[in-house]
Order: C-alpha cells, then structure tokens, then sequence
C-alpha cells in the first residue's frame, strides 16, 4: 500500500500510484509497504519530474518505467499492445489516442508505419500488428498514450524492446559443433589438456544444459580436483546461442587415457552427446633432428665451398675415374695438334713448354706440323691429313696469329670445319698473349664464342699445378700415362710405322674445306 497525503492528482491502483499531471514538487522518495498479517516491508523509490522544456522531442521519449521486451520469430506474426494502455482507459474521460514511434538499430526514428503492409497499428486498439516479421523491424518502441481527464489533457509513453529470433519452422533441436565424431586427438602426459566442446542452442525461451562427463559422471560429482570446466559464449545470432565448454585435465597422466570423455548438450527439444577419444602424442625427437639438420647444412655448405674452390681438381678426378679413353674409340693416330704463329718467340713456347709438358708429363702424343711432316709432300694436304688424325686443335692466340694466308690460318680453318662436319675433332684456344678486341681475325671472333679459352699467365702458368694446366687437361682426352709415348702397350716403332703409312693418303683429306687459301704448293726440301 502506498501511503500519501489526499492529492486530486494522485490516485493509486494496486501496485501503481498514477500521479496525473506530475508537477516539480512531486520529486522526491517514495515509499511502497508490502504487508500481511505475519510480516511488513517498505520499499523506497526516489522521483524526479523534469522540466517540460528539458523533455526531449522525436523518438527519445523519457519513460519513467522500465523497458518491456518482447520476442518475435522471424517471419512469423505477432502484436504488441502499448503497456498501460488498458488502464487509463478506465480513468480517462475520453478515448485516448496513441502514437508509435520506432528507434531502429541503427539509429533511426521511423513515425510512420501506415506505408508498410508487413506492419500497421490498429484501429479498434492501437496496437501495433508484426504481420511478418523481419530482421529490419528490431529496436527499440515507443507509444505515446494522450488522453482527457478532469478537463487536462495527459500523456504519458512506454517503451518496448522488439528482438527477432529465428523462426519457429526450423529444428530446435541441440547439436555438438566441435569435436568432429570420431575424432582422435593426441594429448602430451604430464602437461594441462584442453578439452574443447562447442554446441548449438537454437532459440527456445526454456533453459538448456551443458556438461561434460567422465566415466559416466559429471564433474561436481568427481572427487578428483584435476578436472574443471569454463563455459563461455562464442556467439549470439537471433536468439541461437554458439556456447563453447572446455574441460580442463591438470597433469595429465597415462591412467588418464582409458577414461571415458563425453560432452552433451541438452534443452527441451532433444539433447546430443558426442565422446571425445584420446591417445598419446608420440615425441620427436627435436634436439637429435635439430642436430642431424644443422651437421647437413654444414656438411652441404662445405661441399659447396669445396666444389667452388676445387671444381677443376673434382672434374679431373671423376674424369680420371670414370671418362671413357678416346683411342678405344677412334682410330686417330695423335691426341693434340698444336697451331701456332711462325716466331721465335712463341715457337719458343710451344715446343719447349707445351710440347715438353703434354708429351713428356702428361702422356700425350703431341702433333706439330714443323717437327712431324716428312719432306716431299705439300704443305696443305699434310696440314689437312695432320689435323684429320687428331682428336684436338690447340690454337695459341697472340695479336701475330693467323696473317690472311698464312699456314696457323690453314690449321684454324681445318680445325673449325673438322669440328663442324663429324664433331670428333674439339678445338681449343690457349691464349698466350692478350688479343685486342681489332686483333682477332675473322674467324677466331666467331669461334671463340663457342670454344673453350685457357689463359696462360707467364710464370704463375709455369708449374704443373697451376690453373692453367688442370684447365688444360679438362679440354684434353682423357688420358691415364702408361709410357713415354702415352700409348698403353703401344712400342715406339708402331709409333713411327703409323705415321709413315699415314703420308701416303694425304690426298684424300683436301675435302675437309671448301673455302681454303689458294696457296702454291711447296716442296719440302729437308726434314724440319
């Protein structure tokens, strides 16, 4: 009961004390007693009436009672009546009149609903009828409720909360999102293990459970403190709750692992239980595998190194193991023609240096048209005939070589279309002297392109270790020396039958090219 001073404004009704109009002086504490014959409470309340002026206007009316919510499924039908509404009518002395007002979600005030046939106020009671509900139609409500009394007129406004859930004509039934069925999860002993459920509650204004389970009991009934739960929500979507549920497992041991873990899920539709296998998590050895990839990328990182600084002693290695010997394949008589320019100086070099060194320390029989030739014949069909027998050319380079005419120009061509015509012939260029870019003849600037270039570098070249020898010996036949003549099992006088037989078909060989130098034949009148 409601105790107060005799006010024409004030007038009670139950639980309600209508103060009609409210005035300044009305604020203050108010005080409800709830009494029967055994006992008796009061309950206070403080009022503050504001100031007509500071009342906001448009759809935030101030509302002096708490909101009212309301609960639509989508695309169903459903009306809301203005709270209160019922009740003045019966102290009014007129038919009071009621405006709807709309604050979306998104901050709009809609006032005027009569456009939209999805939704309309009645006529006969001024509710507001959801003929289909839609998503767009959530927030907050607002009915003014204007009417006559003792010749004032009165208003007050209520406020309405409008949630959309999903709709009815879907399944209500619970479900287990995570874990998969059948799924098996590998724990480590001795660690924390996290159990994750995640189940869905579709909107059902009923409670609904979740729980874990192990051995058929649930964890408040478990004497063992190791096992605890947390719940949360992960996700609210129209009234349909996405509720996670972990278990947690301290110190996980082995005995653990024959134990039965189910999680489920229940409301008033139906429930779901989905059990959660477990096995153990089989150690990789990290530190041993860290270590076995470390001692790898070392080792292959030396390799690399290795191979960058001793390619050219690997090539010979691996040629002096596994190359095939050319003089088991062909029927050539020398391993190496060497062509040079006719001068001292570099004549020099060729027969004391390249000579000496291919024949003598490497077991190569070695070719060269001023020692070999035997007199009598010409000078271009013993060229010809002399390269046709070799299995390389080796050209020395220097800014005097190969003059138009000349004999190293005759020895360059027959070597160049020997190459190109059969390919058992290689050339090689050994460059003994730096060659100007004007100094190259016709021919070299086209060849060396393709051909290979060894570079000799005066003393640093000398020794039989040096760059340029092992690079040498990579363009040269494999060889493996077994005598003087570095021909395996091969007499010096089946040496020197060879070459003589062989002066007999020189001839036959002027084929070779199609485009050599006219040049009058000579007569050799001695032996070089």
């Amino acid at each position: 009961m409601w105790t107060l001073l005799y006010s024409p404004r004030l007038s009670k009704d139950r639980e309600r004390l209508w103060l009609q109009p409210a005035s300044a002086q009305d604020s203050g504490l108010y005080i409800c007693m709830l009494q029967n014959k055994s006992s008796c409470s009061k309950i206070g309340m403080r009022l503050k009436v504001l100031p007509r002026e500071n009342v906001v206007t448009g759809c935030h009316h101030p509302v002096s009672t708490p909101i009212t919510q309301a609960v639509i499924p989508l695309q169903s039908s459903q009306v809301i009546h203005c709270p209160d509404l019922q009740d003045v009518t019966k102290m009014a002395d007129t038919e009071p009149t009621v405006h709807w007002y709309h604050l979306t979600v998104h901050g709009m005030c809609d006032k005027h609903f009569s456009w939209n046939t999805d939704r309309e106020v009645m006529r006969k009671d001024s509710s507001l009828n959801f003929h289909i509900m839609y998503d767009n139609f959530r927030g907050l409500y607002f009915c003014t409720v204007t009417y006559m009394r003792k010749g004032q007129t009165l208003n007050f406004t209520r406020s309405i909360n409008v949630t959309a859930v999903s709709p009815t004509v879907v399944s209500k039934l619970p479900s287990i999102l995570q874990p998969p069925a059948d799924n098996v999860l590998t724990v480590k002993l001795g660690t924390e293990v996290r159990l994750v459920c995640v189940g869905l509650f579709p909107f059902l204004e009923s409670r609904w459970d979740f729980w874990w389970t192990v051995d058929g009991r649930r964890l408040d009934k478990l004497s063992d403190q190791r096992f605890s739960n947390k719940n949360r929500q992960i996700k609210y979507y129209f009234g349909d709750r996405t509720e996670e549920s972990i278990l947690l497992i301290q110190n996980f041991g082995s005995e653990d692992l024959n134990r039965e873990y189910n999680c489920s899920v229940r409301n008033e539709c139906g429930s779901e239980t989905r059990r959660v296998h477990l096995e153990e998590e089989v150690s990789v050895p990290s530190v041993e595998l860290g270590c076995g990839l470390g001692v790898t990328l070392v080792l292959m990182l030396l390799l690399f190194v290795v191979y960058h600084v001793f390619w050219l002693e690997l090539l010979l290695l691996y040629r002096s193991w596994f190359g095939t010997d050319e003089r088991h394949t062909d029927d050539k008589e020398y391993d190496v023609y060497i062509s040079y320019a006719r001068n001292s100086e570099e004549e020099q070099f060729v027969l004391t240096t390249l000579h000496t060194v291919l024949e003598n320390e490497l077991g190569y029989s070695v070719c060269i048209f001023d020692k070999d030739s035997l007199p009598g014949g010409t000078i271009t069909d013993e060229t010809l005939s002399f390269v046709a027998r070799s299995r390389r050319l080796l050209v020395v380079v220097s800014p005097g070589y190969a003059s138009q005419g000349s004999q190293a120009l005759l020895e360059l061509k027959a070597g160049i279309d020997g190459m190109a015509l059969d390919g058992h012939l290689r050339v090689i260029l050994v460059q003994y002297k730096p060659v100007q870019g004007q100094g190259w003849v016709r021919e070299l600037r086209r060849a060396r392109v393709a051909l290979a270039v060894v570079r000799w570098n005066g003393d640093k070249s000398k020794e039989l270790t040096s760059h340029f020898w092992k690079r040498l010996r990579v363009e040269l036949p494999v060889r493996r020396v077994g005598g003087k003549d570095g021909k395996e099992g091969w007499s010096s006088k089946d040496v020197s039958l060879m070459r003589l037989s062989s002066q007999n078909s020189t001839n036959s060989q002027t084929g070779l090219i199609s485009n050599t130098v006219k040049e009058p034949n000579r007569v050799l009148n001695s032996a070089t």
